[in-house]
């Protein structure tokens, strides 16, 4: 699939800049959950189940939102897009105000799940126009550049918000087991409004960012018209007719859900593991730093050295190895194994996205909303995985008091849910990616 555009003779380097700033935006916003989950779980007293729905929140919106973003990318066009998503994310950073000062665990979902409204028209719009800027052997080259500004965003945001709002919550959770319910209800509440003040940039930081892009010098870009089939074959009239595209879909719904297991789980894991949380605020950082080394080793590698394809099938087999590693080490070996997803986890969504549009031509759109959608298994599998860690719980009763035992190797079990994961990636690494194409 080739690309056309009304300025093809620029160069692409502007757009490019532009885009990567974009990714850096939702990278920032996305990867600051890996902090909310310990956080949220403290100041509103849940179960790890209950707390990973901040993940969920997030992600549910893309399949809510995905196909209704694609036509309103159709009618406002890819630009129009990214601007309107900014500001819905705006909107949902300034929810987090009322939701701190009630304290109530619902109201951050709904801020969330706006946040992630406005993120599912950044991304619908986006991710296609990077794809197709250029050729689309080198399509997961530029998406990994995109996936270096995500990633280093992400760091910073989860080092960020990882010191605002994980500094001193063990010297908090240590308090609450032994202060009346009315010291508890006003520590609580005190402990809620440390993310006001950050949300409240956050908003500032997004409008004047979606102001801006509407004035950013983006060419217009289209994917090619499909190929006129030749005698006796039926043209493509459905996005039905397209497997290797709904194969994509399954493939990354299931990579981006052991993508947020990875990132948003650490923390909460290396506390289970009795790892201090000033400590453990710096996990997730050591996941998007091997994320990032990857993005970069995929600019260099792709499509010069090794195809799309073949990242695939490495990253596939890499996620395989290290799901047994972790589950079978135990300490903070184990957790290294964690932060070591990030490297079998880069280059799938970059190498997805090619591989799936490939031959879509007017389909385009409609097949990116779809890809979107999968961006859901962020919000099925934390909650899975946090389903499998309490399930795995043991509880010890003693004077009439409850207590949990084992939480390390609860929280070691729910990691194998990645491992079929891993194997749905590698199917379409070797045979999906070509399921109904034309050899």
């Amino acid at each position: 699939m080739s690309t056309t555009s009304d300025t093809p003779k620029k160069s692409t380097l502007v757009p490019i800049v532009i885009i990567a700033g974009l990714f850096f935006v939702f990278g920032f916003v996305t990867w600051i959950n890996g902090a909310l989950i310990p956080y949220m779980k403290t100041i509103n007293e849940l179960t790890d189940s209950q707390s990973y729905l901040v993940a969920s929140a997030s992600y549910i919106s893309f399949v809510v939102m995905a196909l209704p973003a694609s036509n309103i990318i159709k009618k406002i066009g890819f630009k129009g897009g990214m601007s309107l998503g900014l500001l819905i994310m705006a909107v949902g950073a300034l929810i987090f105000i009322p939701a701190a000062n009630a304290r109530t665990y619902w109201m951050f979902l709904v801020a969330i799940f706006i946040q992630g409204i406005g993120m599912t028209l950044l991304q619908t719009a986006s991710n296609p126009y990077i794809t197709i800027l250029g050729p689309i052997e080198s399509g997961a080259k530029r998406i990994a550049i995109m996936g270096i500004a995500n990633k280093v965003a992400g760091a910073l945001g989860s080092v960020i918000f990882g010191a605002i709002l994980l500094t001193g919550i063990d010297d908090v959770k240590e308090k609450l087991t032994t202060i009346s319910e009315v010291e508890k209800d006003q520590l609580l509440n005190s402990t809620a409004d440390g993310v006001v003040m950050p949300y409240i940039i956050m908003a500032i930081v997004l409008v004047i960012l979606g102001v801006l892009i509407r004035k950013a010098p983006l060419p217009n870009v289209e994917a090619a018209p499909l190929e006129e089939p030749k005698d006796g074959e039926k043209s493509k009239t459905s996005i039905f007719q397209f497997p290797h595209l709904w194969l994509g879909v399954l493939a990354l719904f299931v990579y981006v859900g052991v993508e947020v297991i990875a990132g948003d789980t650490i923390i909460a894991y290396g506390i289970a593991l009795d790892i201090p949380a000033d400590q453990a605020k710096f996990f997730t950082l050591l996941t998007l730093m091997a994320m990032v080394f990857t993005y970069a080793l995929g600019v260099f590698l792709i499509p010069k050295y090794i195809s799309q394809a073949f990242a695939l099938k490495a990253s596939a087999f890499l996620g395989i190895a290290l799901s047994i590693a972790i589950v079978f080490m135990s300490g903070f070996t184990s957790v290294l194994f964690v932060a070591a997803l990030g490297f079998a986890n880069a280059l799938v969504w970059p190498a997805v996205w090619p591989l799936a549009l490939t031959g879509l031509g007017e389909f385009t759109k409609t097949a990116s909303a779809l890809l979107i959608m999968g961006i859901s298994g962020g919000a099925v599998l934390p909650p899975l995985y946090g389903a499998l860690v309490d399930s795995k719980k043991e509880y010890l009763i003693t004077d009439g008091v409850e207590e949990i035992v084992a939480t390390a190797e609860a929280a070691s079990y729910g990691y194998w849910i990645l491992l079929p994961c891993y194997v749905i990636i590698l199917y379409y690494a070797f045979w999906g990616h070509k399921v109904g194409l034309k050899k």
